[in-house]
């Protein structure tokens, strides 16, 4: 517990005949002791206080040897002086150190001290000034120097620091008493039970005083970013897709969105595989009885070791040969890609690589009813990258889809100017790119007014009749797909440079409860 300075304090002002220094009254008490009194009297209008901030300079621990022995200048003059003639190579053992006899030797010639004989040095003056350690030993006394100059140059040598001194100038209050009667801060039941609380002084309530932080839950800044990415979909009036299966096979992660199989992002160098179990079940004649377990393990805990498969519809088989020989020979006007198609690499069990793969699920389901619709997703998807500044093993999908006859590249190009112009990105520009399952395909690019250069943003497209006429979907429905990452604009918002520091164990918790709330269409 900190001592109690309540008593002495009020003795120094009555003694005093005006404002007093809690430095120089209290030199040996620290900050917090002295602090804590003054507040309890200054509340109660026993003192006035005002706090006195300043600089004090302090030897560093090379300078406070300098106030002992003076400087290296000094020391070598001093040895030279006493022998009248030393050897160049005998000077370190009469200095006791190698350093300063040659730092000191370096000095002492530049202020013509002494001079060199040969291999020997003499004196060139009968006395000399220690200029340096005088002005340490007057830091050491008076924490202070009148000459700037000086000041910056002991500095600059690192012989002084500077330290900041907080302290309070103290003087008599409109009700200053020596008398300090204890107050009570709580209300017993022993005080009311006998009526001492008649007579009982207590302590007065601090209506100023700020209440202790209230524990609470707050949201992630990509939770925030999220909904407001939600907010935009919802009022263009877009229908959120069921993105909950994080484990996929092969078949909807790759085949059906073209991706030939031996594409390099279907090497385990880029995609994470699942170990048990390594596969999925074939489609099957008859449906399966489990849950739609296409899109990931059974969910049971039961059945957690009963493998997945493929598909569960009636017209699953034919939908499957056709994804083959798409691939295979070419199929719907379609050369494909000429290479054995294997069965097994389909039916590999992966963590998803991009929520595209729930995309091509609901437009095969939409291929039973077609018509106009616009979906989007939000979700985590998982790629087997090196971690760095930039880059994680995990990260956050936006996509959006929407599928309609008549659509053009032109329509694409100015749906993208309208979505992201809601977020306030009004300057964008768009790249001819490459995706095995859009074509024509498009990067879209945006003048980072910060950066001063165009960032890429999105990528976006319209998919490729080899992925929807296998689906069952009428020749002349078009549909538009594009995504983002969610982490690159949050970093933007939140000014954030390392994505470590957002999402993963090095998040700073602090940062997570205070952060603001966030407008993507406000700088």
């Amino acid at each position: 517990m900190a001592e109690d300075l309540t008593a002495q304090v009020l003795g120094v002002l009555n003694n005093a005949d005006g404002p007093v220094l809690t430095s120089e009254a209290f030199p040996d008490k620290d900050f917090v002791t002295v602090k804590s009194a003054v507040d309890k009297l200054r509340s109660r209008e026993f003192l006035e206080a005002k706090q006195v901030d300043r600089i004090e300079l302090i030897p560093t621990e090379e300078g406070a040897t300098f106030v002992q022995h003076g400087s290296p200048e000094a020391r070598v003059y001093r040895a030279i002086k006493e022998k009248g003639e030393v050897k160049i190579k005998d000077l370190p053992g009469l200095v006791g150190d190698a350093n300063v006899a040659k730092f000191g030797q370096g000095s002492a010639f530049k202020n013509k001290w002494i001079k060199k004989d040969g291999d020997s040095l003499i004196p060139l003056v009968d006395s000399i000034q220690d200029v340096t350690g005088n002005q340490l030993k007057e830091i050491t006394e008076t924490k202070t120097l009148a000459d700037a100059k000086a000041v910056a140059d002991l500095k600059k040598r690192k012989l002084v620091a500077e330290r900041k001194v907080v302290t309070f100038e103290i003087q008599k209050g409109p009700k200053f008493s020596m008398e300090f009667v204890k107050e009570q801060t709580d209300l017993t039941g022993e005080m009311l039970a006998d009526g001492s609380w008649k007579t009982a002084k207590l302590k007065p309530y601090n209506f100023k005083a700020k209440g202790a932080a209230t524990p609470s839950g707050a949201l992630h800044p990509l939770n925030k970013v999220r909904q407001e990415f939600r907010e935009i979909f919802f009022e263009m009036g877009f229908e959120e897709m069921p993105t909950n299966k994080f484990v996929e096979t092969g078949f909807w992660n790759f085949d059906a969105l073209f991706v030939p199989q031996q594409h390099p992002a279907r090497d385990q160098q880029d995609t994470f595989f699942i170990s048990d179990p390594a596969k999925a079940d074939p489609p099957r004649e008859d449906p399966p009885t489990q849950s739609m377990a296409e899109l990931s393990l059974a969910d049971s805990p039961k059945h957690k070791r009963t493998k997945s498969t493929v598909s569960q519809s009636d017209d699953f088989k034919q939908y499957w040969e056709d994804i083959k020989a798409v691939h295979e020979n070419g199929k719907f006007g379609s050369i494909g890609y000429r290479y054995p198609w294997s069965k097994d690499e389909s039916l590999k069990l992966v963590l998803r690589t991009h929520t595209t793969a729930v995309s091509t699920y609901m437009l095969r389901k939409l291929a039973k009813n077609p018509r106009p619709v616009r979906y989007f997703s939000i979700d985590r998807v998982f790629r087997n990258e090196t971690v760095d500044a930039t880059h994680l093993a995990e990260f956050h999908q936006v996509e959006g889809v929407i599928a309609d006859w008549g659509l053009t590249l032109g329509g694409l190009i100015g749906f993208m100017e309208v979505f992201f112009g809601k977020m306030g990105l009004t300057n964008l520009r768009f790249k001819p790119a490459y995706n095995p399952y859009t074509e024509p395909s498009m990067e879209i690019f945006s003048y980072h007014k910060g950066l001063k250069k165009w960032v890429e943003i999105g990528n976006s497209g319209m998919f490729r009749p080899e992925m929807l006429e296998p689906m069952g979907l009428p020749k002349d429905m078009r549909i538009y797909g594009w995504g983002l990452s969610l982490e690159r604009p949050t970093m933007i918002k939140y000014g954030v440079s390392n994505i470590r520091e957002l999402l993963g164990h090095k998040v700073d918790l602090n940062f997570i409860e205070t952060n603001p709330a966030v407008r993507l269409d406000k700088d």
